[in-house]
């Protein structure tokens, strides 16, 4: 059976319906996305702000205790980073220790 040259799309044609619908697809694609964004955006507007929460009165910080075994404390944190940079513990200067939370 031998199908005539009349029913017989060109290339072309194929080509640009193929086109035509992925630009087609991707430009409702588009259009979604601003819908879905406005729609996200009323009910964002509309929805009742957050209270601030009622923060406690601020109290000085306590004093800080003195630490006991601060020699004991120091040759634990040079050696810890020795270790991690690979030195010496030798070549590691601590000059100041302070508490940080």
């Amino acid at each position: 059976m031998q199908v005539s040259a009349a029913s017989d799309p060109g290339m072309g044609l194929v080509i640009g319906m193929g086109l035509g619908t992925v630009f087609v697809g991707l430009i409702c694609i588009i259009v979604i996305c601003y819908i879905m964004g406005a729609v996200i955006k009323l009910f964002e507007s509309r929805k009742p702000a957050k209270p601030e929460p009622v923060s406690e009165p601020q109290t000085p910080p306590a004093a800080e205790e003195p630490i006991a075994n601060k020699e004991e404390l120091i040759a634990v944190i040079s050696a810890v980073i020795a270790e991690e940079l690979g030195e010496s513990a030798e070549a590691i200067r601590i000059r100041s220790i302070r508490k940080v939370s």
